[in-house]
C-alpha cells in the first residue's frame, strides 16, 4: 500500500482520531462555559447579599429618635458554681458575682452541694450562659464535701462512651482552683480535673484556668486573694469581649487552638505542665530533619520497650514481693491498672474488680431499675457488679470495655484467695454507694438498702469462670445471702459442668454459625466452635436456672434464625434474653457504628420470628429502655401467668440444704420461681418500667444517652 494512503481522510484511523479530537474540544468548551457560569452566579449572589445587608447599626426613627438595631444576644448571663470547705471559694464566688453584676449581666451563684449535674448541666449547652467554677482541693487531693458528687458525676461522664465527646458542646466555662502548693503532688488537683473533664465532654473554655495558692511564699501574686483578683480581671475582660460578640484577634504566633483568642472556637487541653509538658520543654523544636527521623523513631521504640519491660517487672514485684524464677506475675500490670482505674473500676488484688452500674445509681434515685429487675425481680440498687477474673478468652467486636482487659485461654497468673476478693469487693461497693449520701434525688430508704448487697452480677468484664476458685467464691456469696448471676462466653465446657449451683447461669450465644461466631467473638481457642457446642450441651445438664444471652448486631448476626432455633434445642435453656447491641463509641478494637444498633421494634420483630421456630417458648417480658426482651420456656407459665421472677429467700434455703447435704439435696429452677408482675409482662403499657419509680426524660433529647 502507498505510504501516503495512511494520511488519506477516508482512512478509518484518521476518522477515529478526528472524531476523538472533536469530542475532546467539545468537552473542554463545555467545562469552560460551566466555570464561567459559576463565577457569574457567585458574583451576582454576593452583590445581592451586600445590597440586602443592613446599611447601618442604627436608623433614624419616625419621631426623630435613634433606634438601635437589635443584636443577637451573645451572653445571657453568668452562673457561678462553688465547692467550698472553709468558705474561701464561697467568698470568691460572691466577689465575682458582684463584679459581673456591675456589667449589667444577670448572675446566679450556685452551691454545688445543691446542684444535680445529671439533671441540669446539659441545659448550659443552649443557655448562652458562661459558667464559672470555683473549686477547692481538699485533703489528699480530693474535692470538698459539697463538690464531691459533682466531681464524681463529671469524672464518670467524661469516661463513659454513652455521653461522648460532644455532650456539652456549646457550653462555655472557666475554672478557678484553690489549693496549697505545700502539698505539691495534690496542688489544685480538683481544679485541673474539673477543667479537663469539662473539656473532654466538649465544653469550651473561655479563659485559661486560674490557680490560687494559699502558700504565700509560692503564690504567683503574693496571696490566694491576689491570685483570684488577677484571674477575675482576665475573666471579666473576656466576658465583655464575648458580650460584644467579638473575638480577640490572633497574632498567628501560637499553635492552633492554644491561645486565648481561639478558646471560644475550639476546646483545648490544659496548658499546665502536668498535662501538656510545655514547661518541661519550652524550646523544643517541633520540626524534625528527615535525616534525623530514623534516630527519633528508634529512640521512641527503645523508650517504649524499656517502659514496657519496667512495667512488667514492676507488676511482678508488686504481686509476688520478689522476682525469682517460676513466680507467676500479676494479671493487672501498672499500665492496665491505670487504664481500668481511669474507667471507674475499683481494682481488687491482682486480677479482680468491681464497678458501680449506672442502673444502681438510677434506682437509688427512684428512676427505674435494669432489665434484670423487670425480668427477674432483682433490686438494682442492691446489686454488686464484679468479677474475680478480668481476663477473657474472646475479643468480641461489641465489647464495651474496648479490650482494655487481658486475654488468655488458661489461668497463668498469680491467684488471690476468694475470701479476700469478696471482702474487698463488698467494701469497695459500699464505699461507692456512700458517695451518694446527700446527693440530690437519692431516696434515703434505698440508700440504706443499697449498703446491704443482695445480688452479685458476675458479668463486669472478662471470664469469671476462668478463676480456679470460682466454686468457692460462689459458696461464699451464698453464705452471705447474696444471689449469683454468672455470665460465661461458652468456651469452657468442663468448667460449666463442674460448676456448683448458681442462682442464674448465662451463656453468651452471639452467633448461630461457626463463621459468624469467629467473626463476632474473635475467640482465642482454635477449637472454639466445638467448645461452644459442648458448653451448650453442658448447660442443658444444669438443674438451676439457665439463660441464653443474644446480642443483636445489625448486618452481623440477625439472620439464620433456623440455626439459632437448633442451638436452642441443643442447650434447652429456661430463658433467652435478646438485646440490641449498645454502641460503645469509636475504637480501634471495633469497626461497629450506630448503623449496627437495631431499633427496639427491630429486636421485637427478630424475637417474634425466632419464637415461631421454637414452639416450647413464648415472649414473656420486655424492657424497652434497655432494648431487651425475654423469651421464656412455657414451663414458667402457670395458670396463664408468667413466673419468671426469682424467690431469692427460697433459693438461699435450697442452696444451704444442698451444701449441708454434700450435694445430694438437688433442686431445680422451678423450685424457686416467683410470679411476674403485670407491668413487666410483654404487651403491658409500661413496657417494662416499674410504676413505683418515676421515668426520667432528659430535657435535651439530642444529648440523651442510652445503654446499660
Amino acid at each position: 500500500m502507498d505510504p501516503a494512503g495512511a494520511w488519506d481522510s477516508s482512512s478509518p484511523w484518521v476518522s477515529l482520531w478526528t472524531n476523538r479530537f472533536y469530542v475532546y474540544v467539545g468537552l473542554a468548551c463545555g467545562i469552560s462555559l460551566w466555570i464561567c457560569f459559576q463565577i457569574v452566579v457567585r458574583r451576582r449572589d454576593k452583590s445581592s447579599q451586600e445590597k440586602s445587608a443592613p446599611k447601618a447599626s442604627r436608623d433614624l426613627g419616625t419621631e426623630g429618635s435613634i433606634s438601635l438595631q437589635r443584636k443577637e444576644v451573645s451572653v445571657s448571663g453568668v452562673k457561678i458554681f462553688y465547692g467550698s470547705q472553709t468558705g474561701t471559694a464561697k467568698g470568691f464566688a460572691a466577689s465575682l458575682a458582684e463584679a459581673v453584676t456591675s456589667l449589667d449581666l444577670p448572675v446566679a451563684v450556685v452551691d454545688l452541694k445543691d446542684y444535680d449535674p445529671d439533671d441540669h448541666l446539659v441545659e448550659e449547652v443552649t443557655s448562652k450562659n458562661v459558667c464559672a467554677f470555683m473549686v477547692a482541693t481538699y485533703t489528699d487531693g480530693r474535692p470538698t464535701e459539697s463538690a464531691e458528687w459533682f466531681c464524681k458525676w463529671l469524672e464518670e461522664a467524661a469516661s463513659d462512651f454513652r455521653f461522648g465527646k460532644t455532650y456539652l458542646k456549646g457550653m462555655r466555662y472557666a475554672v478557678f482552683g484553690l489549693g496549697n502548693s505545700s502539698y505539691a503532688s495534690h496542688f489544685n488537683k480538683v481544679g485541673k480535673k474539673v477543667d479537663k473533664w469539662l473539656w473532654m465532654l466538649g465544653a469550651h473554655r473561655v479563659v485559661a484556668r486560674g490557680e490560687g495558692d494559699c502558700d504565700v511564699a509560692n503564690s504567683t501574686h503574693g496571696s490566694i486573694e491576689a491570685d483570684f483578683r488577677a484571674w477575675k480581671t482576665k475573666f471579666l475582660a473576656r466576658l465583655q469581649t464575648l458580650e460584644k460578640g467579638e473575638k480577640k484577634p490572633c497574632d498567628g504566633s501560637c499553635k492552633r487552638g492554644q491561645c486565648e483568642s481561639s478558646a471560644e472556637e475550639e476546646p483545648f487541653e490544659s496548658t499546665s505542665e502536668d498535662e501538656s509538658g510545655a514547661k518541661d520543654h519550652p524550646n523544643l523544636n517541633p520540626v524534625v530533619d528527615v535525616e534525623d527521623l530514623g534516630r527519633v523513631v528508634s529512640c521512641v521504640k527503645r523508650e517504649k520497650r524499656e517502659k514496657e519491660q519496667q512495667e512488667e517487672k514492676s507488676g511482678l514485684l508488686r504481686s509476688s514481693g520478689k522476682n525469682g524464677p517460676g513466680e507467676r506475675r500479676a494479671m493487672i500490670t501498672p499500665a492496665l491498672r491505670e487504664a481500668l482505674t481511669r474507667q471507674g473500676y475499683q481494682l481488687i488484688g491482682s486480677h479482680s474488680g468491681v464497678k458501680l452500674c449506672r442502673w444502681t445509681k438510677s434506682m437509688l434515685r427512684g428512676r427505674g431499675g435494669c432489665y434484670k429487675h423487670t425480668f427477674y425481680g432483682i433490686e438494682s440498687h442492691r446489686c454488686m457488679e464484679t468479677t474475680p477474673s478480668l481476663a477473657c478468652a474472646n475479643k468480641c467486636v461489641f465489647c464495651w470495655r474496648h479490650h482494655t482487659n487481658p486475654v488468655g485461654t488458661e489461668w497463668r497468673w498469680k491467684m488471690d484467695q476468694p475470701e479476700m476478693i469478696l471482702k474487698e469487693a463488698i467494701e469497695n461497693h459500699q464505699s461507692m454507694i456512700k458517695q451518694f449520701k446527700g446527693v440530690p434525688g437519692v431516696k434515703e430508704e434505698r440508700f440504706e438498702e443499697g449498703m446491704m448487697v443482695k445480688h452479685c452480677a458476675l458479668s463486669l468484664v472478662g471470664e469469671p469462670i476462668m478463676y480456679p476458685e470460682i466454686n468457692r467464691f460462689l459458696t461464699l456469696l451464698h453464705e452471705c445471702k447474696i444471689s449469683s448471676f454468672l455470665v460465661t462466653n461458652a468456651q469452657f465446657p468442663v468448667e460449666i459442668r463442674n460448676l456448683k449451683p448458681v442462682t442464674q447461669l448465662y451463656v453468651s450465644v452471639d452467633a448461630s454459625t461457626e463463621d459468624r461466631l469467629k467473626k463476632i467473638d474473635r475467640p482465642l481457642f482454635k477449637d472454639f466452635w466445638q467448645r461452644f457446642l459442648d458448653s451448650l450441651k453442658a448447660l442443658a445438664a444444669k438443674q438451676q436456672r439457665t439463660v441464653y444471652r443474644l446480642t443483636l448486631v445489625k448486618a452481623w448476626n440477625v439472620d439464620q434464625l433456623q440455626a439459632y432455633a437448633e442451638l436452642v434445642s441443643l442447650g434447652n435453656p429456661d430463658f433467652i434474653e435478646v438485646k440490641g447491641v449498645t454502641y460503645c463509641g469509636e475504637s480501634s478494637a471495633s469497626s461497629l457504628t450506630m448503623a449496627n444498633v437495631p431499633w427496639h421494634e427491630e429486636v421485637v420483630h427478630f424475637v417474634r420470628d425466632l419464637v415461631d421456630l421454637i414452639p416450647d417458648y413464648e415472649i414473656a417480658c420486655e424492657h424497652e429502655h434497655s432494648n431487651c426482651l425475654l423469651i421464656a420456656h412455657k414451663r414458667f407459665k402457670v395458670g396463664g401467668e408468667w413466673w419468671t421472677w426469682i424467690h431469692y429467700d427460697r433459693f438461699q434455703e435450697l442452696v444451704r440444704e444442698y451444701e449441708d447435704s454434700g450435694g445430694s439435696a438437688t433442686f431445680g429452677a422451678q423450685d424457686y420461681m416467683a410470679r411476674t408482675p403485670h407491668w413487666a409482662v410483654f404487651g403491658a403499657r409500661e413496657r417494662g418500667f416499674d410504676p413505683k419509680d418515676t421515668r426520667y426524660q432528659r430535657k435535651n433529647k439530642s444529648k440523651d444517652i442510652s445503654g446499660c
